[in-house]
């Protein structure tokens, strides 16, 4: 009777630490600074509440979050879109990383420093996009619908350069690693942004934009999971707090159109 007493008084007091069984679930999720990091850290006094212990790893580039993941050092990723996972998957035959849900579209954009509106863009300007694959096809496509050129295939989320056709105003375009490409803006007459290395280098896509993105995009971008942890209880409680009502909220409060809710 004593030691149940002694039990009851620590506990009350808070002197007897949980179990295993009572600590809480550790996840660990790979993320870009702006707006991913920013979202899970928002969510993450709910999934406290919840018994999940959420970690957020940064990372300013697209390679290592998915390689990691890849890997099993961690439990996900909150940082591509579908295109981008597909053409990833292509280079790493036992890729083992699963969508869970779409949680936000990030609308492209191009920016310049030296014009003020596209028409006066000269011939032979010099135009940064992306390098890795399924950007570069993103920023040729939409490249196209502002006129600029003309591509073999307008329905190819794969275009290259090799797939342009017409290129009237004999434009350069330079592929770069995505994360330079606000750092070399004053360098370039044109350059397609991310949304995320844009909000990062404080470009707002909404103002500063000489032409952006519309809402049929299909670039989502998706929190991601492991194959053999996509079913498990935390990473569903993760989804359901990402595509939440305070997250809409959240996205459509701090970003003022620059993010859009997928959901």
């Amino acid at each position: 009777m004593r030691l149940k007493l002694a039990l009851l008084l620590a506990s009350t007091l808070g002197l007897v630490q949980p179990s295993a069984a009572q600590a809480a679930d550790k996840l660990t999720i790979a993320a870009t600074p702006v707006p991913h990091a920013e979202i899970l850290e928002f969510v993450k006094p709910q999934l406290a509440r919840q018994g999940v212990d959420l970690q957020v790893k940064v990372f300013t580039d697209y390679v290592q979050p998915a390689v990691q993941v890849n890997e099993k050092r961690l439990d996900g990723n909150f940082f591509l879109h579908q295109p981008y996972l597909d053409e990833f998957k292509k280079g790493h035959k036992n890729d083992i990383e699963v969508p869970v849900a779409k949680v936000h579209v990030e609308p492209f954009a191009g920016y310049s420093t030296k014009y003020k509106k596209l028409a006066d863009l000269p011939n032979g300007a010099t135009i940064a996009i992306p390098n890795d694959p399924s950007n570069s096809g993103r920023a040729l496509l939409l490249l196209e619908r502002q006129g600029l050129l003309k591509l073999k295939d307008s329905r190819n989320i794969s275009a290259t350069k090799k797939d342009i056709v017409s290129n009237p105003k004999d434009l350069k375009i330079r592929e770069l690693e995505a994360a330079t490409l606000p750092r070399v803006l004053n360098q370039v007459d044109l350059a397609l942004i991310n949304t995320n290395y844009a909000l990062e280098a404080k470009l707002n896509p909404v103002k500063d934009s000489l032409f952006i993105e519309d809402g049929n995009s299909p670039y989502a971008n998706l929190l991601v999971a492991r194959e053999d942890n996509k079913d498990s209880p935390a990473i569903k409680k993760l989804s359901a707090a990402l595509t939440s009502p305070e997250v809409k909220k959240f996205i459509e409060e701090k970003y003022k159109g620059a993010v859009v809710p997928a959901f």
